[in-house]
C-alpha cells in the first residue's frame, strides 16, 4: 500500500510584527470546539458570501480538515512504512534500561502518517511494590507542559486578542516599569547587587521564549536576583494572585538579551495572560478549549481523585536501590494552575495533543491553531542566544515558541531536520517530525532521570522506518 506524503503546512505569508485585524473583529470557531465564539448559520446570511469568504481566508477547507483524522488503535505498522521487526526493538531497547536498573518502567508510543503504530507500558511503576506499569499510567508531566501553555497562548492570537510583540503590560499594568539586578554572578551580599531600568518592556514573546528576565523564585532562585528577591508562592496563590506580586521583582537580565531558562514564571505568567484575555479560568479554558477537543480525557492540573490510582509513585535511583522521592510542586491539591509545570497526563494524550500540532493545528475536525500559527511556534526565535546557552546541547538546535528545533539530525540523535518538541524534568520527552511525518511519546518519571534516557527508544524507532 503506498504511503501518503508528509503534509508540509504552508508557508507563513503574515508578517510577524502584523496583528491579524481581521480575526479580532470575528472568532472564527471550527465545527464541534467547545467554548469558542465563532460564525453562526444567522452570520452566515447576513455576512454575505465575500465577508465570509474574506473572514476564512488563511483557514483550511473543509476537504483539508480530512487530513487530520485519528483513530486510537494500533495499525499494520507497513501501512505507516515501518516495520513489524523494528518496532519489536523498540520494545527491547526499552527492556534493557528495565533489566539494568537505569529506569523502573516506561509506556511509549509512535504514531507515522496517522496511524498508530506502537503503544506499549514496560516495566513497574512502583518498583518496590512491583505494581506494573499500565498504558494509562499517570506522569507528572513537568515542563513537557510548556508548549501545552504556548498553544492556549497562541490560540489567543489567532482569535486576535493577544499579539506577540505586546507588552505584557497591556495585561497587567504591574509590568511597564521593571528593574533589572545587576552584580556579580558570584554575589554573596544584596549590597552588591544594584538595580537599573529595564531598557524595555517584557512581551509575550519574551514570555514563550524564556528571554523574558522574569526571575526564578524559592528553591529555583539563583544570581544576583537570589538576593534582592525574597519572594514566595502562598500554599493558596493562584494566578490571580501570584502574578502581580511577581511583579514587584527584579528581573534576571534585560528583556530580550539572553535565553535563560524559565522552570516556572514565565510561562505561568503567559497562561495568566490567557485568563485575562478569554475570561476564564486557565484550567477551564484547557479542558474546555484544548483537551475536550482533542480527547484528552487524561490530562488535568488537578486529578480527580477516581483517577489517583493510576498516578506513578516518584522515585529516585540511590546507591543501586528505588527510593520514594517527593514531588517538587508539592502532593496537591493545587490552587496556583502552573503553566509551566503543572499538567498530568498520560502516553496517549500527549500523541494526541502533538498530533494536532503535526496536522497544523487540527486533529478530527477540531482546529485549534491556524496552520501558519503553527509554522510559527516551530520557527527559531532565539537564534544564537539558546545556542549560547548551554553549547553542548544547544549548539546545533533552534527555539521557537517552547519548542527546541533540530537543525543539525547528526547531533539530534537522529531526529530529522525541523523536528521539534519539548521535555520534563521527571524524564517524560515528546516531539514532532514534520518531515517524517511522525509522532513520538517517550514517558519516565524518576525524580532524578539519567540524562538521555529516551534516546535507545528513538534509535530504535528510526531503524524501524522502511519507507
Amino acid at each position: 500500500m503506498a504511503t501518503r506524503a508528509p503534509r508540509r503546512p504552508p508557508a507563513l505569508n503574515v508578517p510577524f510584527r502584523k496583528r491579524p485585524q481581521l480575526m479580532s473583529k470575528f472568532e472564527i470557531a471550527t465545527p464541534g470546539a467547545p467554548g469558542q465564539g465563532g460564525l453562526d448559520r444567522r452570520h452566515l446570511l447576513t455576512m454575505g458570501a465575500a465577508s465570509v469568504l474574506g473572514a476564512l481566508a488563511g483557514w483550511p477547507s473543509q476537504a483539508a480538515e480530512a487530513a487530520d483524522r485519528f483513530v486510537w488503535k494500533v495499525r499494520d505498522p507497513k501501512t505507516a512504512g515501518m516495520s513489524a521487526a523494528g518496532l519489536a526493538g523498540i520494545g527491547e531497547a526499552i527492556q534493557k534500561q528495565i533489566d539494568a536498573g537505569v529506569i523502573n518502567g516506561a509506556v511509549s508510543a509512535v504514531a507515522r502518517h496517522n496511524k498508530l503504530v506502537w503503544h506499549e507500558a514496560q516495566g513497574l511503576a512502583d518498583p518496590l511494590n512491583n505494581v506494573p506499569m499500565r498504558k494509562d499510567s499517570i506522569f507528572r508531566m513537568m515542563s513537557s507542559t510548556k508548549h501545552v501553555t504556548a498553544v492556549a497562548v497562541l490560540m489567543m492570537v489567532d482569535a486576535g486578542k493577544i499579539a506577540l510583540e505586546d507588552p505584557i503590560s497591556r495585561f497587567m499594568p504591574e509590568f511597564k516599569d521593571m528593574k533589572v539586578a545587576v552584580g556579580p554572578p558570584d554575589a554573596k551580599d544584596a549590597a552588591q547587587v544594584h538595580l537599573v531600568p529595564a531598557n524595555r518592556q517584557i512581551t509575550v514573546q519574551d514570555l514563550l521564549t524564556h528571554t523574558s528576565g522574569l526571575p526564578a523564585v524559592g528553591r529555583f532562585a539563583s544570581g544576583p536576583t537570589k538576593l534582592v528577591n525574597h519572594l514566595e508562592r502562598a500554599p493558596g496563590d493562584t494566578l490571580a494572585t501570584w502574578t502581580p506580586k511577581l511583579a514587584t521583582q527584579a528581573l534576571e537580565f534585560q528583556p530580550g538579551s539572553r535565553f535563560l531558562y524559565s522552570p516556572l514564571e514565565a510561562h505561568g505568567t503567559a497562561l495568566r495572560i490567557v485568563e485575562i484575555v478569554s475570561g476564564q479560568p486557565a484550567d477551564r479554558f484547557m479542558r474546555e478549549r484544548i483537551f475536550e477537543p482533542l480527547g484528552m480525557v487524561d490530562t488535568y492540573f488537578n486529578v480527580p481523585k477516581a483517577k489517583s490510582s493510576r498516578i506513578i509513585p516518584l522515585f529516585d535511583r540511590v546507591d543501586g536501590a528505588w527510593k520514594p522521592a517527593q514531588h517538587i510542586l508539592g502532593p496537591g491539591p493545587y490552587t496556583y494552575i502552573a503553566g509551566g509545570g503543572g499538567l498530568w497526563s498520560t502516553a496517549r494524550d500527549f500523541m494526541l495533543f502533538d498530533l494536532m500540532l503535526l496536522n497544523g493545528g487540527s486533529l478530527n475536525g477540531h482546529r485549534l491553531l491556524k496552520p501558519q500559527t503553527v509554522e510559527l511556534m516551530r520557527k527559531d526565535h532565539v537564534g544564537k542566544l539558546f545556542k549560547q546557552w548551554f553549547p553542548p546541547l544547544t549548539g546545533h538546535s533552534g527555539f521557537g515558541l517552547s519548542v527546541r528545533i533540530v537543525e543539525d539530525p547528526a547531533k539530534s540523535n537522529g531526529r530529522s531536520m525541523g523536528a521539534y518538541g519539548w521535555g520534563g524534568a521527571y524524564g517524560t520527552e515528546s516531539w514532532v517530525e514534520p518531515e517524517r511525518d511522525l509522532v513520538a511519546v517517550f514517558l519516565i518519571q524518576m525524580a532524578n532521570p539519567p540524562y538521555g534516557a529516551y534516546q535507545p527508544f528513538e534509535k530504535a524507532m528510526q531503524q524501524a522506518i522502511i519507507a
